[in-house]
């Protein structure tokens, strides 16, 4: 694997993953003394941070859009019954609605 990656995928495994306690400590004394890899790590927090943000406000927009879908077919269905709800209570042997 060329080094970038191998550089990229250590700092993947200490952000994303559950390093023991001493893989730890070793990433964190690696941090003080190797600057670029402090600033490497950092971006690519930045990185899952901003990938994290974006996928709640996808989820949230796509959950707002099934709410007021939902919303908007109960408001339907309400109008239907207190339409019909005068010829319901007209026919006879029909159930008549909940007050």
């Amino acid at each position: 694997m060329r080094p970038a990656l191998d550089r990229l995928q250590q700092i993947e495994h200490h952000l994303l993953g559950r390093p023991s306690a001493a893989a730890a400590a070793q990433w964190q004394v690696q941090l003080l003394t190797d600057p670029k890899l402090a600033a490497d790590a950092q971006a690519q927090r930045q990185l899952y941070d901003a990938l994290r943000q974006a996928g709640r406000r996808q989820l949230r927009q796509e959950l707002d859009r099934i709410h007021e879908r939902l919303e908007r077919q109960s408001r339907r269905r309400g109008w239907l019954r207190a339409a019909t709800d005068g010829l319901r209570r007209l026919l006879p042997g029909r159930p008549q609605p909940d007050q």
